[in-house]
C-alpha cells in the first residue's frame, strides 16, 4: 500500500472485503469495499490535505462522475485529520 496510506487503520466491527491503492486522477486514493452491521458498501479514501479546498457537493460530484458509484447511490462524506472517506453504493 502507498506509504501515505500506511497509518489507514479500520473501525472496529467493520470487515475489509477488498481494499486497493489506485489513482484518481492526478490523486493517490485507497478504493475499499467493506461490510459492517448488515450493510456492504464501498468507499473511496482521499488525503483530506488533497481535497481540503474541494466543499462535500464538490467532492460529491467528482466521485459521481467517476465510475465507481451506482447512478442511485446514496452517498455519506467523514473527514479526519488526515483522511477522507466518501462512501457509496450501500445495500442492506
Amino acid at each position: 500500500m502507498n506509504d501515505k496510506f500506511k497509518d489507514l487503520s479500520t473501525d472496529e466491527g467493520v470487515k475489509i472485503l477488498f481494499r486497493s491503492p489506485m489513482k484518481w486522477g492526478e490523486l493517490d486514493i485507497v478504493y475499499e469495499k467493506w461490510y459492517w452491521e448488515g450493510i456492504n458498501a464501498e468507499s473511496v479514501i482521499f488525503l483530506t490535505e488533497d481535497v481540503k479546498e474541494l466543499s462535500d457537493e464538490a467532492l460529491e460530484a467528482d466521485v459521481r462522475n467517476g465510475p465507481l458509484i451506482r447512478d442511485d447511490s446514496q452517498i455519506t462524506i467523514k473527514r479526519l485529520d488526515k483522511y477522507t472517506f466518501v462512501n457509496f453504493n450501500f445495500i442492506t
